[in-house]
């Protein structure tokens, strides 16, 4: 969908510290098709299990919503790089994220890309892994930053990274070096392959002492209006 010059840019964002009860993901499982029935069987771990049901039954809510039709006539596609897209016409630019715990979904309109992710505050990171995911640029910050605030910021960095990626809709069959982050009046700036560009946007996204979420999207017409709140599940059957 192209972003109109008219239509106003506006992100509606819902953040979901889902329960974790066998009761409740017996009946978010049931808005699921057989293709994502058959992927949530296939995770080894019950946590991961629950997260992934738990982030598409908050995503067919929210398209639902945005879309005026129920959520289980919300049609998703993969395209070949597995990125989701609502198979219907004017439909709008949204993007997922899971945690253990947490489950994000950013829907947009008027923009041209977005991109969502959540991490634990508590992951860590080793440092073969900053190597892998670090430009020497951002390594050199880390570095910089005092020992008590170089884990978090190291998290929030990588969800920097992972919000963009996803936005772009390549993962990390893009290099992660590649987006590099710099802080300009304390806001994230990035370069992708060295080059900015003025449409994008990073943002942290407040989401409780646990975990952390990023924003990262392409607008046109500047820093779009992000509404945040928290999903209440008022669903008390399958739809």
């Amino acid at each position: 969908m192209q972003q109109s010059e008219n239509q106003p840019a506006a992100i509606d964002v819902a953040l979901w510290p889902y329960p974790k009860n066998e009761g409740d993901r017996n009946r978010w499982i049931r808005s699921l098709p057989p293709d994502e029935l058959e992927r949530a069987a296939r995770y080894r771990f019950d946590r991961d299990r629950t997260s992934f049901i738990a982030g598409r039954y908050l995503l067919r809510r929210m398209l639902s919503a945005h879309a005026g039709i129920r959520p289980s006539e919300v049609a998703l596609v993969a395209d070949e790089y597995g990125r989701l897209t609502l198979d219907r016409r004017d439909a709008p630019r949204f993007s997922l994220a899971n945690a253990d715990g947490l489950v994000a979904v950013a829907v947009a309109s008027g923009c041209e890309h977005i991109g969502i992710d959540c991490e634990r505050i508590d992951t860590e990171i080793e440092a073969a892994a900053l190597e892998s995911y670090c430009s020497p640029g951002e390594r050199g910050w880390l570095g910089e930053l005092p020992a008590s605030e170089r884990a978090r910021a190291a998290v929030e960095l990588w969800t920097f990274k992972e919000s963009h990626l996803k936005a772009l809709g390549i993962g990390l069959r893009e290099d992660p070096r590649n987006v590099a982050f710099a802080w300009e009046n304390g806001l994230p700036v990035a370069a992708h392959n060295g080059e900015r560009d003025g449409r994008w946007f990073h943002r942290l996204i407040e989401s409780g002492s646990q975990h952390v979420a990023a924003l990262a999207v392409c607008s046109r017409s500047g820093l779009p209006a992000i509404d945040v709140r928290l999903f209440q599940d008022d669903s008390t059957e399958s739809e």
